[in-house]
C-alpha cells in the first residue's frame, strides 16, 4: 500500500520529492527533516492511531497540509476524522488513486476534502438523534474506547488516572445513555461503532484494541 501511495503521489505531483515511512515514529522524524507540503497520514499505523498523533505532525510541520487515509469507515473513525484538524480524508475502500490526487490538489488550494463516505457519515449523524456524539460527551467517548477493550474499572482507572469509583460511575452512565444492560453489550456497541477493533494477538485468540 505504501509503495502504491508513493507512486500515486509522484503521478499526481510530477517533479515532486516523495518519501515514505512505515510507522508514526519514523514518519514524524521524516516530516521534521523534510517539512513536506502534503502529509498522507494513515489513521491505522502499526505503532499509533493516526489521529492520536495528528497534533504531533501539525506541531512538527505547521505549514504542511495533512490528508488522512483509512480502510475503516465505521462511525467513530469518520466522526473523529471529520472533527479533527485533517485537511482532507480519503477512504481507501471506496476511492481511487484519482481521488487521492484530487484530495492533494484540493488541500494545496486551501480547500478541505472529504470522501463520499465521510460526507455520508456527517449527514447521517446530523439526522440521527441518538448518534453517540449527541448523547456521549467527548470524555465518555474516550472512556468507551477503553471499556470496549474489555478492561476492568481498576485497569482503566490506572490508565486515565481516575479513581475506581469514578470509572465505575462513568461506565454506568454510559450504559444508561446507550440503553445497554451488560458489559458484553457495551463491548459489542464499541466494536460495531468503531470505538474498538479486534486485531490478532496470537495464533488462537484475538483481543480488542
Amino acid at each position: 500500500m505504501r509503495s502504491l501511495l508513493l507512486k500515486a503521489c509522484r503521478e499526481a505531483m510530477p517533479g515532486s520529492i516523495v518519501s515514505g515511512a512505515q510507522n508514526a515514529v519514523s514518519g514524524l522524524e521524516l516530516c521534521r527533516a523534510a517539512q513536506p507540503d502534503v502529509i498522507i497520514l494513515d489513521l491505522a499505523l502499526p505503532d499509533h492511531d493516526g489521529l492520536d498523533v495528528l497534533e504531533d505532525f501539525l506541531s512538527a510541520c505547521p505549514n504542511s497540509k495533512v490528508i488522512g487515509i483509512s480502510g475503516y469507515t465505521d462511525e467513530f473513525t469518520l466522526h473523529r476524522a471529520i472533527h479533527s484538524k485533517l485537511n482532507g480524508f480519503v477512504d481507501k475502500n471506496e476511492q481511487t488513486i484519482e481521488h487521492l490526487a484530487a484530495a492533494m490538489h484540493a488541500v494545496m488550494r486551501g480547500e478541505r476534502y472529504l470522501s463520499p463516505a465521510a460526507r455520508r457519515a456527517r449527514l447521517s449523524q446530523r439526522n440521527d438523534q441518538v448518534a453517540f456524539d449527541k448523547i456521549l460527551s467527548v470524555r465518555e467517548q474516550d472512556l468507551l474506547r477503553l471499556f470496549g477493550r474489555g478492561l476492568t474499572n481498576e485497569e482503566i482507572a490506572a490508565e486515565v488516572n481516575l479513581s475506581d469509583l469514578t470509572v465505575r460511575n462513568h461506565r454506568c452512565r454510559i450504559m444508561a445513555k446507550l440503553d445497554v444492560r451488560t458489559s458484553a453489550e457495551l463491548i459489542r456497541y464499541a466494536l460495531e461503532k468503531g470505538f474498538t477493533r479486534m486485531v490478532p494477538s496470537g495464533r488462537h485468540d484475538s483481543r480488542a484494541v
